[in-house]
């Protein structure tokens, strides 16, 4: 089975290239064991699939998708405070100087999603372990693995920013809004990570909890995380970041009532998000092609 898994694997990376809407066509039925509707969309993960060759290969989404460029789009649109301190920037492993470096940072490649380093203590980093990934991960094509052509032609870069934490030395609560054509329909909260144990909630813009699987789940277990201060300046800047977009997700974190830009995200889990049900209906509903 596993031969099997990885020969399918192989087969849809190399077709990636040759006929990437056959290949996204098959992701979707793996994922969904149904066909992938791109003539006539509804639900969020297909219209996700159509934004893919219909949106995404426009020059703005590649240089939003950039972790690196897409610092001057947010500074463009007035946002340049809630960006996150950039010690520096590298075109290979070997730049970097590690002894310049403060005791605490986070490396990241720019072209794609999970490429993070998070070093809390630089004395215990291991450099050649570090640099022989983060050239792993320089080497990858993340555009191909999923059919995400907004990160197909950034020119790949290695950043170091500033490390975050929220004051019980964890990780801070990060806030998702789901934008549709220009304006913030629902928040995504994920709270619990430096447990180990996230839980994400889904509130509308009046902090209203959505009726989204996850969401009805932990109503039962838990009690409702709080509306945070910083909300409202969040919705504010999420606005702002998404006008340009049919859809974008503006990510945040907020850190003592400060907020800490984290990423727009155009193709949420590639458009292959199982857990959705009900929500990829609702959120289909929302996004007008």
């Amino acid at each position: 089975m596993r031969m099997i898994k990885h020969t399918v694997k192989s087969a849809l990376k190399i077709s990636a290239n040759i006929s990437p809407e056959f290949c996204a066509k098959a992701h979707y039925y793996i994922k969904f064991k149904k066909k992938l509707n791109l003539t006539n969309p509804t639900n969020f993960n297909e219209k996700i699939q159509w934004l893919k060759f219909n949106e995404l290969n426009n020059d703005i989404y590649t240089r939003c998708a950039d972790k690196y460029k897409v610092r001057e789009y947010i500074s463009s649109k007035g946002c340049g405070e809630i960006l996150n301190e950039l010690y520096g920037v590298y075109d290979s492993p070997q730049d970097i100087d590690y002894a310049a470096l403060p005791e605490r940072f986070a490396l990241k490649c720019n072209h794609g999603a999970g490429y993070n380093i998070i070093c809390s203590d630089k004395s215990s980093l291991d450099v050649d372990k570090t640099n022989r990934q983060l050239s792993k991960w320089l080497s990858e094509d993340f555009s191909s693995h999923f059919i995400e052509p907004q990160y197909r032609k950034i020119e790949r870069k290695i950043l170091c920013e500033k490390f975050i934490e929220n004051e019980r030395g964890g990780f801070p609560d990060d806030y998702k809004f789901y934008c549709f054509n220009g304006k913030p329909y629902a928040v995504m909260v994920c709270v619990g990570r430096e447990k180990g144990t996230p839980k994400f909630y889904y509130f509308d813009m009046n902090w209203n909890p959505l009726p989204f699987e996850d969401t009805v789940k932990l109503i039962n277990k838990y009690d409702l995380p709080e509306m945070p201060d910083g909300f409202v300046k969040m919705k504010q800047y999420a606005m702002k970041l998404a006008s340009d977009f049919k859809f974008v997700r503006a990510d945040f974190y907020l850190l003592n009532g400060e907020v800490i830009f984290g990423e727009l995200t155009f193709t949420p889990s590639a458009g292959l998000d199982v857990s959705l049900q009900e929500a990829d209906v609702i959120l289909g509903g929302q996004l007008r092609l």
